[in-house]
């Protein structure tokens, strides 16, 4: 068999003068370890909370600025529980991203005894993380924030405060296409909220020209609205509803473009069977090239079924050595 370049480092990571399992302590018991995941970072805590508050706020201005003083009882029904449940569709899926373990390599196994049991066959290597003492299975890289090393890491994302892996992508996906859909629900109830509004206004001044001028008014002097412009839309002042919806279109447009981008790139990867950081790196290709709908079925779990879009059902992912190594 040719021994590649990566090979060869590898080579020398199995060297006992390398690994020096002596100086690594065994992991804890399971028994110690508590179950929920949580990354203790602090920018990642604040950009998780800011995410929750951003998708409240849009609930605020959808439910209290547009649909409760609307007088289409039907409408406000309809769009207000598809928006909010989406909404709690997307929170719960950044919940679980949160609080699921990515795929962590235990810490600390790197020791005499695991290398024993391992029983490697000659021309068989593994490779040991200096940074937090463990044998890292094929594809697994070392998260500086997680401090651990996750197995099929694509990328640590501080919106989660958590990194994206093996375990927990599936979440990641559903998270980035649930606001994406929230966003732009929200944007084109805006926009009809604006038309009802404004046309109001031209029928009340009896003339097309005059409200198309009236609305270019209000769009340089939003503080000029006349009263009767937002008194059947909104039980705000005019002021506050423009300033709130201006805000939330703001709001939208930015996370519905971001996360877009996001959950093309993931679906990208996942199809592809190649991880972020292995783009990014260019990492000579190991493993069994598959299809792209059985790649898709290795994240969101066998066989295909309405939880594939349900944040709390487990994905079965199917029987898999956690440490596949490189011979």
């Amino acid at each position: 068999m040719m021994i590649t370049p990566v090979h060869r480092f590898r080579d020398i990571e199995r060297t006992p003068e390398y690994l020096q399992p002596e100086k690594c302590v065994p992991p804890p018991s399971r028994a110690s370890l508590g179950t929920m995941w949580f990354i203790r970072d602090g920018c990642g805590i604040a950009c998780a909370v800011v995410t929750w508050m951003l998708v409240f706020y849009a609930d605020f201005v959808v439910l209290l600025v547009m649909l409760v003083p609307s007088r289409d009882y039907v409408y406000s029904v309809i769009n207000g529980t598809l928006f909010n449940t989406l909404a709690f569709l997307a929170l719960a899926s950044h919940f679980r991203a949160m609080l699921t373990d990515p795929g962590a390599v235990p810490k600390g196994n790197a020791t005499k005894e695991f290398i024993e049991s391992l029983q490697l066959k000659p021309g068989q290597v593994v490779y040991k993380c200096p940074k937090c003492c463990s044998i890292k299975p094929d594809r697994a890289h070392h998260c500086s924030v997680c401090k651990r090393c996750i197995r099929k890491m694509d990328h640590h994302c501080p919106w989660v405060n958590n990194c994206v892996g093996e375990n927990n992508q599936k979440y990641f996906v559903l998270f980035t296409m649930y606001i994406a859909l929230i966003s732009l629900h929200a944007l084109i109830m805006v926009g009809f909220h604006f038309l009802y509004c404004f046309e109001e206004d031209w029928t009340n001044m009896g003339n097309l020209w005059q409200g198309f001028c009236s609305w270019c008014i209000s769009l340089c002097l939003p503080f000029q609205l006349h009263c009767f412009v937002f008194t059947e839309c909104s039980s705000f002042s005019p002021p506050t509803t423009v300033i709130l919806l201006i805000l939330l279109c703001f709001e939208a447009l930015l996370f519905l473009i971001f996360t877009s981008v996001m959950f093309g790139t993931q679906v990208h990867s996942i199809c592809t069977d190649e991880t972020g950081i292995e783009q990014l790196k260019k990492e000579e290709r190991r493993w069994a090239k598959k299809t792209k709908w059985m790649n898709m079925k290795a994240v969101f779990g066998h066989p295909f079924s309405i939880a594939w879009l349900s944040p709390f059902a487990t994905p079965d992912q199917g029987k898999a050595d956690p440490y596949q190594y490189v011979v």
